[in-house]
């Protein structure tokens, strides 16, 4: 167990996540600009998208990157930093970090060894899901589905009968796609919105069915710019009984079911197993190995 006191800790440096504006400069926080100003280095996904940031407010702080490719070596470089009593910010592109951009390897790491302190700040998820006109008293985040149809269906499938409204993050040029798959997935009727260019000047919200989005899509694809936020409804469908179709299956059967039916590597094959049958994850993996 670890219980953090975010400002009583001084021996060591403090960890800021910092939320940079999705579109809108003006959507920063003084407590973030004071933030940047203060710390003794900025951790940036992209260190030329933030010093523009960092220029247009007049803020010359030290960045370093930290993304991706590079969060072993630049996460064990900024613990060293926080242990020496130094203060890091980190920031992604734009948005809350961690929230489908990185940071959960560094936060993981330092919250066993200093303070974590989260600031407030602008999030595309949530704008979207507030302005979408759906309920926002329980929300599923999901991020990106993947991009091949047979993982993405997968997905699709273990979401279709949650209740609680879906929030999908997606790219102009993977959409319409996106779009035929959550038909296929919930069929033609589920309410969607979907929200590009938040908080800049050509925000737009398109709200309607699935089947309504999708012909909008189709008929505007040669204008689709911006990055899309998707918001649908949580469903109203009940799974009958019949949908439990490997009850007569045995364990191994099952697995092989998804791994021959729907193309599902063995890893994945045992965790839905798992989940079908409310298990866990080790049984499967060992019922099937010994076999």
């Amino acid at each position: 167990m670890h219980i953090q006191k975010s400002f009583e800790n001084k021996e060591k440096g403090n960890l800021y996540i910092v939320p940079t504006p999705i579109g809108n400069l003006e959507d920063i926080t003084y407590r973030a600009l004071r933030t940047l100003k203060e710390v003794d280095i900025i951790a940036a996904e992209d260190t030329r998208q933030t010093q523009k940031l960092l220029n247009h407010f007049e803020i010359s702080t030290f960045t370093m990157s930290y993304h991706e490719h590079n969060k072993e070596s630049a996460g064990r470089k900024i613990l060293d930093y926080l242990q020496a009593q130094k203060n890091v910010a980190l920031v992604s592109d734009a948005g809350m970090p961690v929230i489908s951009d990185p940071g959960f390897e560094i936060i993981s790491q330092a919250n066993q060894l200093v303070n974590v302190i989260v600031l407030p700040g602008a999030n595309a998820a949530l704008c979207a899901l507030v302005g979408s006109g759906l309920s926002a008293e329980q929300f599923y985040f999901y991020g990106f589905l993947p991009r091949k149809k047979k993982e993405m269906k997968a997905v699709l499938d273990d979401l279709r009968y949650i209740k609680a409204t879906l929030v999908f993050y997606e790219s102009p040029h993977r959409i319409k796609e996106t779009l035929k798959g959550l038909k296929n997935g919930f069929g033609p009727n589920r309410k969607v919105a979907v929200a590009r260019e938040l908080t800049k000047r050509y925000e737009e919200y398109v709200r309607g069915t699935i089947d309504e989005i999708l012909q909008w899509i189709e008929s505007e694809e040669s204008q689709i710019r911006g990055e899309f936020c998707i918001v649908v409804e949580g469903s109203k469908e009940e799974k009958t009984e019949e949908e439990n179709w490997w009850e007569h299956l045995s364990i191994i059967e099952h697995v092989n079911a998804y791994i021959q039916n729907h193309g599902m590597t063995n890893k994945d094959a045992i965790k839905n197993t798992a989940k079908d049958r409310n298990i866990q994850k080790r049984e499967v993996y060992q019922i099937f190995h010994q076999s």
